[in-house]
């Protein structure tokens, strides 16, 4: 198999070996190093881990974009995708040599749909074709883009509203897959570590909330643990985000952060950028990972039926306003009953261990399509399942520290 193709620009588009297996990946790590897509590529890593797959790694962002304007514009001018692939110069490309069982594209935004072009011929060496895009809102969709997804037997979009338009543009069965996270790694459990840090707050935030958490920690009342960097993206930098060398090592470090976090700040997706949403309220990453870790979540989910279902347990979410210059009185009003703080740590680990796991996506994806689950999912599974029961036996409340 040839690992790399030359693109203009003198990087690469690669292939990852994997273990044999029959599944094909398509990963944009290496051409989008934003803090939040770190936990797409985490799916992508325990995939991977499962399944044997192989990984293509995009790569010559200059040279792909280059091709995607070109596109675009002889697409827009013609009418014909025919003709825009024709003229559209040629990113850099890996070509196949062998057959697989499932094509998984995984894009973090719909803007990546055009890497496509890095795998020719991916469509006649893989029986099966499923993508999974994360964060997809109604009103910003590319259609020129997605029209590319035409050739996929299923697509898996990260929130609800946007599925029946996906659907309609692509002309594809669409469904809605979840964000998880990776429970193995996010868990205290078996041995949970002391609670040191009292409240972790990252990514976007409320500046009221957000002062009044400050205070508190400079009358060093609270360990308060938030990110203190400029330069955020986005209008007066609402978004706070930044980019990683090592996703793998990204994630070590948040789980690591909240396996030793009282309370956790989660708010429903771009909580602040109404705008941006269209109004649409979709769950953020955020609570999968805080209920991995157990830590006690604080702030305002979104009010839909999926959120019911899939953080249906008691306190899941503890309902605090985004903007909240009470935090004091929020807080020892919960340190105040320890017990009905042990019973939401266990509750939350238990559920996700057993529900919100990239695995429980994964086995999702081969129900829809009609593949069998790997040996390397069932015994993820089973380990998952051990996890659960140990935490519900436990009487450890995952927080030995106490202020």
């Amino acid at each position: 198999m040839t690992p790399f193709a030359q693109s203009m620009s003198g990087e690469v588009t690669q292939i990852v070996s994997g273990r044999g297996g029959s599944l094909l990946l398509l990963s944009m790590r290496r051409l989008a190093r934003l803090v939040a897509y770190c936990a797409q590529y985490e799916f992508e890593d325990v995939v991977a881990q499962v399944t044997g797959a192989d990984r293509v790694e995009a790569g010559g962002d200059a040279a792909l974009e280059l091709s995607r304007r070109a596109y675009k514009l002889v697409r827009a001018a013609s009418r014909s995708a025919r003709l825009a692939r024709r003229l559209a110069p040629r990113p850099a490309t890996v070509a196949l040599t062998r057959e697989y069982e499932l094509f998984l594209p995984i894009f973090n935004h719909t803007h990546e749909l055009y890497a496509l072009a890095t795998v020719p011929g991916w469509r006649s060496r893989c029986r099966i074709a499923a993508c999974f895009i994360t964060e997809v809102w109604a009103h910003l969709l590319p259609e020129y883009l997605l029209e590319l997804l035409g050739q996929f037997d299923h697509v898996f979009v990260g929130m609800r509203h946007c599925v029946e338009e996906v659907s309609r543009i692509t002309g594809r069965p669409c469904s809605y897959l979840p964000q998880a996270a990776d429970v193995l790694r996010f868990s205290p459990w078996p041995d949970p570590p002391p609670r040191t840090i009292d409240v972790c707050n990252i990514g976007r935030r409320s500046a009221v909330s957000h002062d009044a958490l400050v205070s508190l920690a400079t009358a060093r009342k609270i360990f308060y643990y938030f990110d203190t960097f400029v330069g955020g993206a986005g209008k007066d930098a609402k978004q706070r985000t930044f980019r990683v060398a090592n996703a793998r090592e990204h994630r070590m470090l948040l789980a690591s952060l909240l396996r030793h976090s009282r309370y956790y700040i989660a708010n429903r997706s771009r909580i602040n950028e109404p705008e941006h949403t269209g109004k649409h309220e979709e769950i953020a990453g955020r609570f999968y990972e805080g209920a991995a870790a157990g830590a006690v979540m604080l702030g305002e989910p979104p009010n839909t039926e999926d959120f019911r279902t899939q953080f249906g347990w008691p306190d899941s979410v503890i309902r605090v306003p985004f903007d909240c210059p009470e935090f004091a009185s929020v807080l020892a009003k919960l340190d105040s009953d320890p017990q009905r703080l042990a019973r939401i740590r266990r509750d939350s680990a238990c559920n996700a261990a057993l529900h919100h796991d990239w695995l429980h996506r994964l086995e999702a994806i081969f129900a829809t399509v009609g593949i069998a689950p790997t040996p390397g999912m069932i015994e993820r599974k089973a380990r998952l399942r051990e996890l659960a029961d140990l935490i519900g036996a436990s009487g450890h409340s995952g927080e030995p520290h106490t202020r």
